[in-house]
Parts: structure tokens; C-alpha cells; sequence
């Protein structure tokens, strides 16, 4: 989660939400120091302060600091935290992994303010040759911050290797080394951090793919850059999602409301032996408030549907001819929970796609499609427009839709959403760690490279891990479409409800064993705004 610094500055908050690549926050860097006059050895000494700072505030009283720092801007602020440390009296080492006499401009300067203050300092390969081993206190990361290119050099990864082999908490200054800022990747081996302190602008990366595995506790400082410095950045590969600020949009019920003002939608899925995924992306459309939930599954799994949810309307269908008579009363479809991959589960694709109707299409519903048997004919009899769709692929689906392997989704996770929505025309959001959604609706505020919004959903946790929780993501989207919410808003709304859903049970009995089911109650907290 990002921590901003005592929520002590407002305008904070809104610029914490902008997500960046390398390149914009090296542009930000720019027009602090060449256009609003800041020397960049006054920025690095502000990041340098801020991240000792931070972590004294973290770790009160090390034992000993070590700050491993590369050749860059990123080991100048390293050696601005060697030096504050010793000034303090703290016992405190840098590992260098470049000649100090190779240094040049700021970080030179850093190096000087260190070696001033009198810091103990040894290269890299003396280190190793000592066969020493890191024991005790706190190790600080300024390897190689956001200007890797290509893998981590054998010499890196070496002292990688040893950071996190020695079981000590780590302080990673602006990213953790070897994580790729643009897209969360990581560079054949990134350092395991407890800590991460991002200066001047979030990287994207931090919060997507291995970047949530990776940053441990993430705090953002802006270095007090005017708020003029992020005016009109057109380099901004995502915006970040704030649940307090999407549930507005959430429509308010009048004291004369009644069920048919609030949408009905129809569950198809529930092959043989996957009824629970229907019941699932069913109760959670109507736990965010849809007026009406029809279920069309296979017969035999019909009593079992009513009894548990006797609220929902469930039919039982053997063929898409006979649930062509079920298409007429519904506002949206979602299908894909426990849908399957037998001719039965393409008849009731075929004919969902054929109603023109909204849809969210999920799990198999995905794997149909990326197939390609299923589709084409229909799309073409209701136009070409899939506008009013949503895609929720997880990356193994994402990768079937892409023709590509899970590997290449995972490696550029931005670029993979983009190109699926690309693909389909329709507002897609990527499962994962750091979800994102992409879409070409104008819903929200743009915040994408070429104009084309992309959203990050921040919240979730390891429990959700477990199966089901799908089924629950495409009902409460399925829900909020429902009650006339458009594609862009229902879908980032729904993956934030239902990610801080996660998040709350979590919080009230842990993570391990968190079943989809367990998420309906503070679901409806949530839309109640409790």
C-alpha cells in the first residue's frame, strides 16, 4: 500500500495517483532542475533525507546500515544516506559496486559528502574476496534504481543474490534493482525489499506485476517539487484507483425505488460439475444492488441454485435455441463462470453474442472466443462494435487471447491490456497483482501514453488466490452495469469493491483459507458506504 507522508499535504494524494515510466519521472527530474531552478544535488539530498528518514521511522535503532550503492543517480542517493547515517553515529558501511573515481556529477557529489562525513566504503570485489557475510542491522538498495536496460549485469546480480540471501530487511531507495519500472517485470533477478521509497513520481511498475511481491511497504515523497513540474505530463502509462473517489458515481436509490430501476442481469455458465461458479457471479450482482438476477445453467444444477439463493430466478437450459427465449427480459449478460469448452457451452456463447446485449465475458467464455469458432458470425449480425463489452481475462486467458505464452503477458502487463482491448474493441481488465483496466470510453480522467485511459487497481491481497473469486469479480461488475453505470466507471468500480472486499475479511481472519463466499458481506458494506 502507499503510505504518504501524514497525509499532512492534500495535493499529494492526486499526484500519488499518477503513475509513471522511467522516462516521465526523468522528464519531472528535468523541469524541476532546469525550469524551477532546483540543483539536482538539492533533489538528491531531499531524496537522500527522505528515505533515511524513513527508515528510522521503520527501524529505530540499527544495529548497523549497509548501503550497496551502483554508479548512477540512484547510488548518489545511497551514498546521501551513508552520510546523514554517519553524522547520526550510526555504525554504517558502503559496498561499492562502481569506482568512486568513475562517478560524475551528482552522484560524485553524493560521494563527496559521504567520504566527507568520513563513511567506511569498499568496492564490490574486495567485499566478495573477503568472503564476508552481511549480518546485522539494515541493508539499503541504490544498485541501480529506474535506469536498468536489459538484465542485471553478472556483478549486480551478484550482490542481489547476496542482499537477499541474508535474511536482513531492506530499504530499497526509489525501486527495488532489477524490477523494470515501466512494466513490473523483473530483470532475471530484482532485490526482495521490505521497503520501498519512491521520489518525484510512483512508478508504475512498483505496483503491477512482481512490483507488489517485490517493494514490501511503499511510501512516496515528491521531494517538495512545485505542483507546476506535473502539469500537462503527457507520459503517464496509468492512473491509480482510489475507491473513495470512484464511489460517487455509484447511483443513490430515491424513497420510491423499485426493482426494475435497477437493471436485471442474466448469468449464463454452469457446465457439468460448475454450477458454484453461477451461484457465485450470481449473488454478487445482487449483493452491489442489481434489481433482478437470472441464472441460465444447466438443468441439473437448478434446485441446487434455488436453494441456496431463492432470490435469484434460475432456468434450465439444454441447447441455445432454448435460451434464446431467456434473452429477452435482461439489460446484460455475464457469462464464463463454469461456462466449459463443450458444444453446449459454444451454443450459449454463439447466442449471447448474437443478442446484442452488454456482456462481461469471463473464465471459459474467454477461451472460447480466443479460439476463434465462436464469434465472428455473430459479432458481424450485431455490428462489429463490442463497445459495450467487458473482458476479464486472468494472464493464462489473456495469453490465449494474444496468441502469445503467460510469460509474454506477465512481461508487459500494460501493453498486453491495451493490445486485447485493441483486439476486441471492448474495455478489458487484467487479473493479477496490480489489476489494470483499459478502455476506449472517456468514463474517467485519461491517464495513458496515447490517450487511451489505463487504470490500476491497487488493493487486494494473497487470499484471493482461491477459486471463485472470478466468478465474484464478473457479478459485481455484471451488478453495477446493471444499475447504468458505463463500461470504464462499472469496471473500475468493481475491481476496487471487490479487491478492498478481499481486503477487509482478510483483515478479520487472515488471508490463508479466504474463500470467494466470503466476500458478500463486506460487499454490500461497501456499496452502502459502511
Amino acid at each position: 500500500r502507499i503510505i504518504l507522508p501524514d497525509l499532512r499535504e492534500k495535493r499529494m494524494i492526486k499526484i500519488s495517483n499518477r503513475l509513471y515510466t522511467a522516462n516521465a519521472v526523468r522528464e519531472l527530474d528535468r523541469r524541476a532542475i532546469e525550469d524551477e531552478g532546483i540543483p539536482g544535488i538539492v533533489l538528491m539530498k531531499r531524496a537522500g533525507r527522505e528515505a533515511f528518514e524513513a527508515l528510522l521511522a521503520r527501524w529505530p535503532a540499527p544495529e548497523k546500515i549497509t548501503v550497496f550503492c551502483g554508479g548512477g543517480n540512484n547510488g548518489g542517493d545511497g551514498y546521501i544516506i551513508a552520510g546523514l547515517a554517519q553524522q547520526q553515529l550510526i555504525p554504517v558501511e558502503i559496498i561499492q559496486l562502481a569506482d568512486a573515481q568513475k562517478l560524475s556529477g551528482d552522484a560524485h557529489r553524493a560521494w563527496a559528502f559521504a567520504n566527507a562525513a568520513g563513511v567506511a566504503m569498499q568496492s564490490w570485489q574486495s567485499y566478495q574476496s573477503s568472503e564476508a557475510e552481511l549480518a546485522g542491522g539494515v541493508i539499503v538498495d541504490a544498485l541501480l534504481g529506474t535506469g536498468i536496460s536489459g538484465e542485471v549485469r553478472a556483478d549486480y546480480r551478484a550482490a542481489i543474490t547476496s542482499i537477499n540471501q541474508s535474511g536482513l530487511p531492506v530499504l530499497a531507495a526509489d525501486i527495488p534493482s532489477g524490477l523494470c519500472s515501466d512494466t513490473g517485470a523483473v530483470r532475471g533477478i530484482a532485490v526482495e525489499a521490505a521497503m520501498t521509497v519512491s521520489f518525484i513520481g510512483i512508478k508504475v511498475g512498483l505496483l503491477t506485476g512482481r512490483g507488489p511481491a517485490l517493494v514490501g511497504e511503499l511510501k512516496y515523497r515528491n521531494l517538495a517539487v512545485p505542483d507546476i513540474v506535473y502539469e500537462d505530463t503527457a507520459d503517464k502509462p496509468a492512473q491509480r484507483l482510489e475507491l473513495e473517489t470512484l464511489l460517487p458515481a455509484f447511483p443513490q436509490r430515491e424513497r420510491d425505488a423499485h426493482k426494475g430501476r435497477f437493471g436485471h442481469v442474466l448469468v449464463i455458465g454452469g457446465d457439468k460439475g460448475y454450477g458454484g461458479a453461477v451461484a457465485m457471479a450470481a449473488e454478487a450482482a445482487l449483493r452491489v444492488g442489481a434489481g433482478l438476477v437470472s441464472v441460465a445453467t444447466r438443468p441439473e444444477h437448478v434446485p441446487a441454485l434455488l436453494a441456496r439463493r431463492p432470490e435469484l430466478m434460475v432456468k434450465g437450459v439444454t441447447s441455445g435455441q432454448e435460451l434464446e427465449q431467456h434473452l429477452q427480459g435482461p439489460t446484460l449478460i455475464v457469462i464464463g463462470p463454469g461456462l466449459g469448452r463443450s458444444p453446449w457451452s459454444e451454443q450459449m456463447l454463439q447466442k449471447a453474442i448474437s443478442s446484442g446485449l452488454p456482456m462481461v465475458v469471463d473464465a471459459d467464455a474467454l477461451n472460447i472466443l480466443s479460439e476463434g469458432r465462436v464469434g465472428a458470425s455473430a459479432r458481424v449480425n450485431v455490428g462489429s462494435d463490442a463497445s459495450n463489452w467487458v473482458l476479464t481475462p486472468h494472464p493464462g486467458e489473456a495469453a490465449r487471447l494474444l496468441a502469445c505464452s503467460n510469460a509474454d503477458i506477465q512481461a508487459d502487463r500494460l501493453a498486453a491490456c491495451r493490445e486485447i482491448a485493441d483486439k476486441y474493441s471492448a474495455t478489458v481488465l487484467l487479473k493479477g497483482a496490480g489489476t489494470l483496466i483499459a478502455d476506449s470510453a472517456m468514463g474517467l480522467d485519461k491517464g495513458s501514453v496515447d490517450g487511451r485511459p489505463l487504470w490500476l487497481c491497487p488493493y487486494g491481497n494473497p487470499g484471493m488466490a482461491s477459486g471463485g473469486m472470478g466468478d465474484v469479480l464478473a457479478g459485481v461488475i455484471g451488478g453495477l452495469l446493471a444499475q447504468g453505470l458505463d463500461t470504464s466507471t462499472a469496471t473500475c468500480l468493481g475491481a476496487c469493491l471487490h479487491s478492498v472486499a478481499a481486503d477487509r475479511a482478510a483483515e478479520e481472519n487472515g488471508e490463508k483459507g479466504l474463500l470467494a463466499g466470503d466476500l458478500f458481506a463486506p460487499l454490500r458494506q461497501l456499496v452502502n458506504g459502511r
